[in-house]
């Protein structure tokens, strides 16, 4: 059974950063895409970066330039380290990994964790 555990969310002021972890077990790490997608409230989920599975990086225009999504298999593990964070990221962070080679849809992964909440205050 495929786990996500994400960690790492929490309160910081504007223009501080974060770095939030996502563990997945359960099978080869390697042959999952993993992506970060928030939610913050009364807006839909959208798309935060994805590490796909064959090693590409992709960041949604909000946050190109001030996020970085990065992977270590050994560990199982993503990160999404976040900078210059700004009133606009607060949000519930969820990571999702699926056997999809590249999206943004989340309706295209298929594990979720259950999210950690970062909150910038201004």
């Amino acid at each position: 059974q495929v786990q996500v555990v994400e960690s790492g969310g929490g309160l910081v002021q504007a223009g501080g950063s974060l770095r939030l972890s996502c563990t997945v077990s359960g099978r080869t790490f390697s042959s999952y895409t993993v992506g970060w997608f928030r939610q913050a409230p009364g807006k839909e989920r959208e798309f935060v970066a994805q590490f796909t599975r064959i090693g590409v990086r992709d960041y949604a225009d909000s946050v190109k330039g001030r996020f970085t999504i990065s992977r270590d298999n050994a560990k199982n593990t993503v990160y999404l380290q976040m900078n210059s964070l700004e009133p606009e990221d607060t949000a519930v962070y969820y990571c999702a990994a699926g056997l999809l080679l590249v999206s943004r849809d989340p309706a295209l992964y298929n594990y979720w964790g259950q999210g950690t909440q970062v909150t910038v205050s201004s």
